[in-house]
């Protein structure tokens, strides 16, 4: 009798589509000095689609707030990546910095993002607020509502952001800072979206426009949306 090994379960990739990650953006308010670090956070967090901690480790002088922006992220194995950031991005990073040192001299090896003690923040503390956030945003998007966001879903988004704006896997996986491409190529699996374009090309009467009706399929503009970071 044969014995088939049955293979190991893979949870679904959990991530944010366009309109949750602007609700999330929106949930946080940015008259504080702290609502100012956290838009910034998690905008830079979306742009990258760094790891928390690559965030978190960010000092002064990694970030290059002139033409062309981009931030010096240090991921697994202390490999150092450049990553390109939007200005709209590099002007939140720029001005977090700024308006927390005054007329010093900012501190070159100072963390971007700190907590109220005036010390680097940690994954708990982006967890809680992650949460916080999570909660305000989802009377925008109720889709939001009894999910376990976790930072990391935030990484995820980027990646399906970037591969449904047709960027080639090699690009996402030095972008992400993956050791390997089959870890990028998983996201391919994990888009609904992707796979509801493979159907309309295999099987296209099944998605069909009913009649009397025009239904289009479009773009909803995930580089534009990029760029707006």
């Amino acid at each position: 009798m044969l014995s088939f090994k049955r293979g190991a379960k893979t949870a679904p990739i959990e991530y944010l589509d366009k309109a949750e990650v602007e609700a999330l953006l929106a949930a946080i308010d940015q008259k504080s000095p702290a609502g100012q670090r956290d838009y910034a956070m998690f905008s830079l967090m979306f742009n990258t689609g760094a790891r928390v901690q690559e965030n978190l480790d960010l000092r002064a002088c990694d970030v290059r707030v002139d033409p062309p922006c981009q931030v010096r992220l240090v991921g697994k194995g202390s490999k150092a990546r450049l990553c390109p950031i939007w200005p709209q991005t590099a002007r939140l990073l720029d001005r977090l910095i700024r308006t927390r040192n005054g007329d010093h001299e900012v501190p070159a090896d100072r963390p971007v993002f700190l907590n109220g003690h005036g010390v680097a923040m940690t994954r708990f503390g982006v967890r809680y607020l992650l949460k916080k956030y999570v909660a305000i945003a989802a009377a925008a998007a109720p889709t939001l509502a009894g999910r376990r966001i976790h930072p990391h879903c935030l990484r995820h988004s980027t990646a399906i952001a970037l591969l449904k704006a047709g960027v080639d896997f090699a690009t996402i996986s030095q972008w992400l800072g993956h050791t390997s491409l089959n870890t990028t190529m998983r996201y391919a699996r994990a888009d609904i979206d992707l796979k509801r374009q493979a159907l309309a090309q295999v099987f296209p009467e099944i998605l069909a426009p009913p009649k009397g009706g025009a239904y289009v399929f479009r773009d909803d503009g995930l580089t534009g949306w990029l760029r707006r970071l």
